[in-house]
């Protein structure tokens, strides 16, 4: 793991104390005009690769569905393969790595706040997730 961490530092230019990317600190990276990266993916290795890379977020996206389990759209995802997709990536990622988003999927927040709220915990109590996106 510590080449890990060196490698984010060296393409970072951070200090010694290499922290984790969370919403505040790339609130800070915008505002000092940096460039904030982000990598879609879906699996364990994947998420070596994103974190190896020194990325600053990782996504797991809906589009997992096309991508991955050969779906003709997005919209028949299911919140448990998010779960189960989320949960692969964090295994491949570092404490110190990227933050991790999770998309919500179609159908798993529109009926109600109480609907979106309950999904959204989902996401980051079982998947791991740091934070959640969700469309429309």
């Amino acid at each position: 793991m510590l080449w890990k961490s060196s490698r984010r530092k060296l393409i970072r230019g951070m200090s010694s104390t290499s922290q984790k990317t969370t919403a505040l600190s790339l609130l800070r990276m915008k505002r000092r005009g940096e460039r904030i990266t982000m990598v879609t993916c879906y699996d364990y290795p994947s998420a070596m690769h994103v974190d190896g890379a020194g990325i600053d977020v990782a996504l797991c996206g809906d589009s997992l569905g096309m991508v991955a389990l050969g779906m003709a759209t997005t919209q028949p995802v299911r919140l448990e393969e998010m779960v189960h997709h989320c949960k692969a990536v964090r295994r491949g990622l570092s404490s110190q790595g990227p933050m991790l988003v999770c998309d919500l999927p179609f159908g798993s927040y529109e009926e109600s706040p109480e609907q979106a709220l309950k999904s959204a915990f989902t996401c980051v109590k079982e998947a791991g997730a740091d934070a959640v996106k969700l469309e429309g």
